[in-house]
């Protein structure tokens, strides 16, 4: 009875072992390392998974649309959430997407509009009223008689001469010889000096009624001539004669000084100053070839209150002397108000006061201040000027034009003109050293006067200066009852006898300031650097309802997209490179197949034992974690059946 129930054991232990048998070999067989089993979890990791899944440093989406939903969802620019909330309604998606790109267009034509208006750096004027005592100006007077200089007497002469041998045959004048009275005494020595009789006086062309007058100029060689033209026959008569004038006193020394220069007798016969008489310490005196003794009112005054009588009143002798007629035309007094320490320039920027009149001279200060590069082209103090000043005194746009043509004259026609500074080492034009001067000179200066030379843009305004506005009234003085005892009075504040009952010989000016209010003129930029952002973000606004933290979250996604294109750019040329077959370094691709002795062997059974239905895998080293795998599970395949003893 045991026998058998040990017998009736048996058989149910193989029944259940066949059905196992029979149920694995009804499973495919699995390619590839067997599974571990589960291990048991760590307390740190079951910690983890309940606090839920930590964020890391940095993290990327997997996938472009992944990163343009996350932005459009979570994004402060207006209009950017319709993009996805409405991704089920195209109609929607697609209408929110064109009112997105257009209005992306708008801003940027405007923001486009707005830089190209502040590149242009535009400014804005502003006009401030300030109410202060100011300094006088000073004001700088000319007598307008030239003198004759006693070493080159005899070339004026022959000058004279020669002047009214032109003006003879041209308008049939009949010139008097009006010598002076400086001619008695002719210096023994005179510089030579040969007058180019072929530069001369001509009519040149009639234009209708108008007749052209002037005089041909040609090179050293003869081969280059033109005509310097006037329609004017005045003017024309004036630059010709200065010209051969120019000439001569060219020949006289740098150093040179003559006693001829002073005036006969006094220019200024009487000054005061707010009720006070001048000193003779407050004038400074110059000799001008062509203006003739000049005189600036140097003191330093200040304005207490306006009116003719806080100001300046200066009482002037006005004779027209029989000194070179030619130069000049006018009979008065040549004035120019002009700032401290600058040069007065009384052929460009003076006014005349004809005599037996009193003038009164109101002036009115603007001050103008500009802002300089990049906004304008200004100089402050003259820094940065190309141009060297040859005047020593401040920075003025006037000054550095003159010296800018005297550096050129020098530069192209090896001398300088004479009415204007010398630059070291360079010497005065005169036709005894440079015969063809004038044709150089006149090329030059009419590039000048067409605005071809250089020296407009190398001469930038000053970025500070002051503008006097100047206006002036006029009246007969002395009056007709009063003349009598007026000459008689100056006749003894040194004024010549037979001047005494001339009163065209007088004239009296009364400088004063109009009001001791002035106006401030200030430039502004239209867009400083503030205005520039303010209104670039009032053109954000308006769009997108944007703000600079908008534009941060638009840089993160610029960025963001950056780090994605480049992360799958990098897997894709990983997958590439590694996909490409490899050779054998001695013969190429191996087609060596493994043989039976080297296939793995199931234990306890042959190579064959599984039919060539069983996959045969290499024998792969586990980690230390599956080596726990229990021989039931393991990968060689099921043990061979058990017979059951018969």
């Amino acid at each position: 009875m045991a026998e058998r129930l040990s017998m009736n054991g048996r058989m149910e232990a193989a029944a259940q072992r066949g059905s196992h048998l029979q149920a694995a070999a009804q499973t495919p067989p699995r390619l590839g390392p067997p599974s571990a089993p589960p291990l048991p979890p760590q307390e740190g990791h079951q910690e983890g998974h309940q606090e839920g899944h930590q964020e890391g440093l940095v993290e990327l989406p997997a996938s472009f649309r992944e990163l343009l939903t996350f932005f459009c969802t979570n994004a402060t620019i207006h209009g950017t959430i319709r993009l996805v909330c409405s991704s089920r309604n195209r109609l929607k998606t697609t209408s929110w997407g064109l009112l997105s790109l257009a209005a992306l267009v708008a801003l940027c034509w405007q923001l486009g509009l707005l830089l190209e208006h502040h590149w242009h750096r535009p400014v804005l004027m502003a006009v401030s009223v300030h109410s202060e005592r100011k300094l006088l100006p000073l004001v700088t007077l000319c007598d307008g008689n030239p003198r004759r200089p006693s070493l080159v007497l005899r070339h004026l002469e022959l000058l004279d001469e020669f002047a009214r041998e032109n003006i003879d045959s041209l308008y049939k004048v009949n010139f008097s010889k009006g010598r002076d009275a400086l001619s008695a005494t002719v210096p023994c020595r005179e510089p030579r000096f040969h007058l180019d009789r072929k530069i001369r006086l001509q009519r040149l062309s009639h234009s209708g009624n108008r007749v052209r007058v002037g005089f041909r100029l040609c090179n050293s060689t003869g081969g280059d001539c033109f005509y310097r033209s006037y329609t004017s026959g005045v003017a024309a008569v004036q630059d010709w004669y200065r010209f051969h004038y120019v000439d001569i006193l060219a020949l006289l020394p740098t150093a040179w000084e003559d006693s001829h220069w002073s005036q006969d007798g006094h220019f200024v016969l009487s000054c005061s100053y707010d009720g006070m008489d001048c000193q003779a310490r407050q004038f400074q005196t110059f000799h001008h070839p062509t203006h003739g003794s000049c005189y600036t009112v140097d003191g330093v005054w200040t304005a207490q209150r306006p009116g003719i009588t806080h100001g300046v009143g200066l009482i002037l002798r006005v004779e027209q002397q029989p000194h070179l007629p030619l130069l000049s035309t006018r009979a008065g007094i040549k004035v120019m108000v002009h700032g401290r320490n600058h040069t007065p320039f009384v052929g460009h920027h003076s006014f005349s006061i004809r005599p037996g009149t009193e003038a009164t001279i109101s002036i009115r200060e603007d001050e103008v201040h500009r802002l300089g590069r990049p906004y304008s082209h200004c100089t402050s103090g003259g820094e940065g000027v190309e141009v060297e000043l040859l005047h020593n005194t401040s920075y003025t746009r006037q000054a550095c034009l003159v010296s800018c043509f005297q550096q050129l004259m020098v530069e192209t026609c090896s001398c300088g003109y004479y009415l204007y500074p010398l630059p070291t080492g360079a010497e005065h034009c005169s036709s005894a050293r440079h015969p063809a001067w004038g044709h150089c000179f006149y090329r030059l200066y009419q590039d000048l006067e067409t605005h071809r030379l250089p020296c407009t843009s190398r001469c930038p305004r000053p970025c500070r200066e002051s503008a006097f506005k100047l206006s002036s009234g006029t009246s007969r003085w002395p009056s007709a009852k009063s003349a009598g005892w007026t000459l008689a009075a100056l006749g003894e504040q040194g004024l010549p006898r037979q001047s005494h009952r001339q009163r065209s010989n007088l004239a009296k000016i009364n400088i004063v300031y109009q009001e001791l209010n002035y106006l401030s003129v200030e430039e502004a930029p239209v867009y400083s650097v503030p205005q520039l952002l303010s209104a670039m973000g009032s053109l954000c606004s308006l769009w997108f309802g944007a703000s600079v933290l908008s534009l941060l979250e638009l840089l993160e996604l610029l960025l963001d997209a950056l780090a994605l294109t480049l992360l799958l750019g990098g897997r894709w040329l990983h997958r590439v490179w590694f996909s490409r077959p490899r050779a054998s370094p001695a013969s190429g691709v191996s087609n060596i197949k493994p043989e039976a002795s080297h296939m793995p062997t199931p234990a306890g059974g042959t190579p064959d034992s599984l039919g060539p239905s069983r996959p045969h895998l290499p024998q792969i080293m586990l980690p230390e974690a599956l080596e726990r795998v229990s021989a039931e599970d393991s990968w060689t395949g099921p043990r061979p059946l058990e017979t059951l003893d018969t």
